[in-house]
């Protein structure tokens, strides 16, 4: 089963220092629909004024994960942690019994943008802790970016998820199987894609249930992510 989330149909609210698009309910945006998927909670997708970006808050039993798509980010956090992260970088941070952290924008000329994604831990409680990549993408295939601890990520998560990121140009294929049991949910970056028959134009999101396989098929030269979800 294959339910298609509309870029136009996400939430979204303009701050003129922040701009950005919810696939699912999150702050002022809410819509008993379109509360998660399995154990992923968020996908926002940032767009970040020059000079600017969210002040030191708080979180807890969250692992949370920035992928930087143009400009760069400024860390800071209650573990000591002081990073930079460009564009192509991943960050997750897992929040556990607590973490303060801030994420600017330090350019004064280039806007920045992001998509921050939130995933459900499988345990509560544990320890906060910060990871950050530089991982090179390998064209025409998925890309392993995050997944539990011992199945090869660059990046570790407490969750029985995998996060990939695909890259792929126009007539290309990949197929990605789906064991029984087994979730996903594709959010197009920029592209077309074609999806077991269903197309994905960017900022669209793809729920798929009950299938056996993937059929992932460049319409245009695309990028995304594909989450695989217990």
């Amino acid at each position: 089963m294959l339910i298609l989330r509309k870029s136009e149909d996400r939430g979204h609210a303009d701050h003129g220092w922040l701009k950005t698009r919810y696939s699912f309910s999150f702050s002022d945006y809410y819509d008993p629909r379109h509360m998660g998927f399995r154990s992923l909670r968020v996908i926002n997708q940032d767009i970040v004024a020059p000079g600017q970006g969210f002040p030191t808050h708080g979180h807890r039993d969250m692992e949370i994960i920035t992928v930087i798509l143009r400009g760069q980010i400024e860390h800071k956090d209650s573990m000591g942690n002081t990073k930079l992260i460009p564009a192509g970088d991943v960050q997750r941070m897992s929040a556990g019994t607590g973490v303060q952290h801030s994420e600017y924008n330090p350019s004064k000329e280039q806007e920045l943008e992001l998509l921050q994604i939130w995933i459900e831990p499988e345990l509560r409680g544990i320890p906060p802790s910060y990871e950050q990549a530089t991982i090179p993408l390998t064209p025409q295939a998925l890309t392993l970016l995050v997944a539990p601890e011992g199945q090869g990520a660059p990046i570790k998560i407490h969750q029985n998820a995998r996060l990939y990121r695909g890259h792929i140009g126009s007539g290309s294929k990949i197929d990605y199987p789906l064991p029984p049991g087994r979730y996903a949910w594709i959010q197009q970056i920029e592209g077309r894609l074609r999806i077991n028959g269903q197309e994905l134009q960017a900022g669209d999101g793809l729920a798929v249930s009950r299938e056996e396989r993937l059929e992932l098929e460049g319409l245009a030269t695309s990028s995304f992510l594909l989450f695989d979800l217990a």
